[in-house]
């Protein structure tokens, strides 16, 4: 999950500034959360899939299919 992140990070050429900004937390936790020091909190992980338009799961690792499930 954590390379995922910084793959999508990485992907957009944004620093972990620019997601510690979105997430309304400072750099050195955005990075322990790339780093795997520290879990990511359920509504953190929902803004990040929300940001860059994947499923929570495909942040989780346990899909390879980037596309959000459809809305109910």
């Amino acid at each position: 999950m954590y390379r995922r992140i910084r793959d999508l990070r990485e992907d957009r050429d944004l620093k972990q500034e620019d997601l510690a900004r979105l997430l309304n937390c400072t750099q050195a936790c955005y990075s322990n959360y790339e780093n795997g020091r520290r879990d990511i909190p359920t509504e953190t992980l929902n803004q990040l899939a929300d940001f860059y338009g994947v499923s929570v799961d495909y942040l989780l690792g346990r899909t390879n299919v980037k596309p959000p499930y459809p809305q109910k």
